[in-house]
């Protein structure tokens, strides 16, 4: 299997398991990936991390067919399919990338909601070396994150970012040395998936309709009442206000 899935206190880990081959995607694992994420349930929170020395050194080039194969069609048939399945996942994500993190590899972490790296992580997309145009949603990532200019700069240089390099600069969240990536992470999931769930994805959708372009002040607002008034009607806000009001800790059960 190069793509496994176990769940534990509400938080599924979806682990990329191929690291003989740095865990680069071939057509199975695309295959099994779906798999997992179809088959997560009752989980509150998601881990994606990996084994080996490598997050994800992109596509499997091995498999690949250059020159004589319909790019254009992989990537909306196998990639672009599974990238968007877990940018639109309805819980709180997290990637955790140690080792390499490059083309759909990238792709597959900043498709999550929060990003940690190890200090020493490498991560870009170097495709001006072969030709290629980015793709697995970088652009939108790279400009979203960084603006036109440093997108632009990371187009047309290559350039691989350390760990370090890519949290100062705002394109992952933050980086942590390696041999406590792994326990950070899930203990933020483990914090995150005992709070409000339908909240929290109620603030996520609205965070993706402003990147997708609504940015008008009135209509943001407009956004945020809506939802506001869902949320005031599930059991989570009740259990919230009345755990404030008699001062203890809230209990929440996600809905």
């Amino acid at each position: 299997m190069g793509v496994t899935l176990s769940t534990s206190n509400a938080v599924a880990e979806i682990v990329l398991d191929r690291a003989d081959k740095l865990n680069a995607f071939d057509a199975s694992m695309v295959r099994e990936m779906h798999e997992a994420l179809d088959s997560i349930s009752d989980a509150r929170a998601v881990i994606v991390r990996a084994e080996g020395r490598a997050f994800c050194a992109g596509r499997d080039l091995a498999t690949a067919d250059p020159g004589n194969e319909d790019g254009e069609a992989v990537l909306n048939e196998q990639f672009n399919p599974l990238l968007l399945k877990i940018y639109e996942l309805p819980v709180p994500t997290f990637a955790a990338v140690q080792g390499a993190a490059l083309g759909v590899g990238l792709g597959i972490a900043l498709a999550c909601d929060v990003v940690y790296v190890a200090d020493n992580a490498k991560v870009g997309s170097p495709f001006a070396q072969i030709g290629a145009v980015l793709d697995s949603g970088a652009h939108l990532h790279f400009v979203g994150r960084l603006g036109s200019h440093r997108a632009l700069e990371l187009v047309y240089t290559g350039r691989l970012l350390s760990g370090g390099d890519a949290a100062a600069i705002g394109l992952v969240n933050e980086a942590m040395p390696g041999d406590i990536l792994l326990d950070t992470v899930r203990r933020i999931a483990a914090t995150v998936a005992a709070g409000p769930t339908f909240a929290f994805m109620q603030s996520k959708t609205i965070v993706h309709a402003v990147v997708a372009g609504r940015r008008d002040p009135a209509d943001v607002m407009r956004l945020e009442a809506a939802a506001q008034g869902r949320a005031s009607r599930t059991t989570d806000y009740a259990e919230g206000m009345t755990a404030f009001l008699e001062k203890r800790s809230p209990d929440f059960s996600g809905g």
